[in-house]
């Protein structure tokens, strides 16, 4: 967070900013329980937990914030003008490069057929996020089992292939980039391109079947303290600067059409159009928060790793 707050400060000198770093289930309860008892709450919210902040917003916790980058942001993008993607993070394969001379699975059922045919050695070496555990690892099998009718059967090639599963990327990644995993499945790719510029044995992959796109959401509570201040840090991060930053020095792809250099979500549009498929910013999202649907989901992804 901090280039974006000091590039911030630059333009707006007069302004402090103070930088609380919490969970995303911490973020919500925090802003629930001093709205409702009535008292300020912070200016801005910026998270990954795109269910969670869609909830706020559609439960009244989020008030509309005028910004002059919101008439050009992409509809998928922009609920009601109160909650923003700013992000545009595909899920990828990483894959372990020496591992593969001819280079990596391209589809889910390329994937498939290597898993059923990978050499003894190999066999274990294949790690995915535990979706009981990773809110992000669950998100992407919800969204895989909407896509993809055979994602249980791939699981279950998975695990009789040796599948670990663990809670989150960093853990996956670094398996991958020394060689005691060679490949990782379904992982957030902006953490995976980042690490990749210092792992030369780290590859990664956008499968082209189709690549489930997240984003983080940003909003200002109705709570805010100083919503004018909100709305500002906002609007500078939905600018062409903010973008700029987010894309080229946190290598958080940009969702701004306005933003078109190489590590841009406009560049990835541009350059793979239908094959990428984000989740919108709406209410929809909110089904993943469904208890019903969630033990049903956890059920199927158990009795496809064999857990039960």
């Amino acid at each position: 967070a901090a280039p974006l707050i000091d590039a911030f400060q630059a333009q707006s000198a007069d302004v402090s900013v103070r930088y609380e770093d919490l969970l995303a289930g911490e973020i919500a309860r925090r802003v629930m329980s001093e709205t409702d008892a009535g008292e300020p709450t912070a200016d801005f919210i910026f998270s990954s937990a795109m269910d969670l902040q869609l909830k706020l917003a559609n439960d009244g916790y989020a008030q509309t914030a005028t910004v002059p980058a919101a008439k050009g942001w992409p509809h998928w993008a922009n609920w009601q003008d109160t909650a923003f993607a700013l992000t545009y993070e595909p899920a990828v394969l990483v894959y372990h490069k020496p591992s593969f001379p001819d280079g990596p699975p391209q589809s889910r059922l390329e994937l498939m057929n290597w898993l059923r045919r990978a050499p003894g050695p190999l066999a274990g070496k294949i790690g995915t996020y535990d979706a009981e555990q990773s809110a992000v690892g669950y998100l992407f099998m919800a969204r895989d089992a909407e896509h993809f009718p055979d994602i249980w059967s791939l699981l279950s090639i998975m695990a009789k292939a040796g599948l670990q599963t663990f809670p989150t990327s960093q853990d996956i990644i670094d398996r991958v980039a020394d060689g005691r995993l060679v490949l990782g499945y379904n992982i957030l790719g902006s953490y995976a391109a980042d690490q990749a510029r210092l792992a030369p044995d780290l590859g990664m992959v956008l499968l082209r079947d189709y690549t489930v796109v997240i984003s983080r959401v940003a909003m200002v509570p109705r709570a805010a303290a100083s919503p004018d201040l909100g709305s500002a840090f906002l609007g500078f991060l939905m600018s062409a600067k903010g973008q700029s930053l987010l894309s080229e020095k946190l290598r958080l792809p940009s969702v701004s059409l306005e933003v078109s250099g190489a590590g841009s979500g406009a560049a990835m549009q541009a350059a793979l159009g239908d094959q990428l498929r984000p989740v919108a910013v709406s209410p929809g999202v909110l089904v993943y928060l469904d208890q019903a649907k969630r033990r049903r989901l956890i059920r199927l992804w158990r009795e496809a790793l064999a857990l039960e």
